[in-house]
């Protein structure tokens, strides 16, 4: 990293800790009108749903984050499709069937290991564990994998909300397929972006610093959910 990019590096490591710490907390749940809406649902009612699943990618900074290690490297239209396909079907199955067939995880520890899926594809990119292992996992099996997890971590959020059976599948699609809207649209800012930092001369110098950057935000996700996880269980 050249001595002009390092301290550009720094701030913006600074300015992404405070953004990370300050909306942790929150977590992406669906809250106030939303849930409200939810908890009063009686039957199928897609639109809203739908509406409301794409909103909570949008708002999933966690889910961003991995999107954009993801893709970071990716050049090609066709990789960037099957990488984004393998993650959306892993997510699909998991938050289709952890709702409809209520299989519960904590949504702390699900969570947590979400933020180590941003810290896992950063390292990956910066080819630590080749080098510090010798060995290269299968990309496309960790994003598939971590699909899963973060599936799971979409099924908590409804979860936690007073879902009526009455029209639960059809609802439980709409959601989804919210999601996938609201993915592809996020993913569609994102590929702009990184096209036109990629034409800048930025990008080679500042790429490796950027990686660090998420591989730190995702621990200090993790570590935040690890924290609620441990001070939930001291409190009941």
């Amino acid at each position: 990293m050249s001595g002009q990019a390092r301290p550009r590096v720094i701030a913006a490591f600074v300015a992404l800790s405070a953004v990370v710490f300050a909306t942790a907390a929150l977590a992406h749940n669906i809250g106030g009108t939303d849930a409200a809406f939810v908890a009063a649902t009686r039957g199928p009612d897609p639109v809203p749903f739908l509406y409301l699943g794409a909103k909570h990618m949008v708002t999933g900074y966690d889910h961003l984050l991995f999107l954009v290690g993801v893709i970071f490297f990716l050049f090609r239209m066709r990789d960037i499709v099957l990488y984004v396909s393998l993650f959306s079907l892993g997510h699909s199955i998991t938050l289709l069937t952890g709702v409809y067939f209520q299989i519960r995880v904590d949504p702390h520890l699900v969570d947590a290991v979400i933020g180590l899926s941003v810290a896992w594809k950063a390292l990956e990119n910066l080819g630590g564990f080749r080098t510090l292992f010798g060995v290269q996992p299968d990309p496309r099996a960790a994003v598939f994998g971590f699909g899963l997890i973060h599936g799971f971590g979409l099924a908590t959020k409804l979860q936690a909300l007073n879902l009526n059976p009455d029209g639960l599948l059809v609802n439980l699609l709409a959601f989804n397929v919210g999601v996938e809207i609201g993915q592809g649209l996020a993913l569609v800012v994102i590929l702009a972006a990184m096209v036109l930092w990629r034409r800048t001369r930025t990008f080679e110098p500042m790429a490796q610093g950027v990686n660090v950057l998420l591989m730190l935000a995702g621990f200090v996700l993790a570590g935040h959910q690890i924290a609620g996880y441990v001070l939930d269980g001291a409190v009941t």
